[in-house]
């Protein structure tokens, strides 16, 4: 996903999206431990996504500053 896409969300989606996240993150791990992955490269990827949206929603919080 996309950061713009991202940045196009509500906050909700993003909470939402982020929730989902974390518990596919889980599961991969816990899989990790107990067999081997199709595709290793996709914890990297849920990581850099949760990165991404935790990022957009601490820029949403805090205010702008003026000028």
């Amino acid at each position: 996903m996309k950061v713009q896409e991202l940045r196009d969300m509500s906050d909700e989606q993003l909470e939402l999206t982020l929730k989902e996240t974390l518990g596919n993150l889980f599961r991969m791990r816990i899989k990790a431990q107990t067999e081997r992955l199709d595709a290793p490269s996709e914890l990297r990827k849920h990581r850099r996504l949760i990165a991404r949206i935790r990022t957009i929603q601490t820029q949403r919080s805090k205010p702008v500053p003026a000028k």
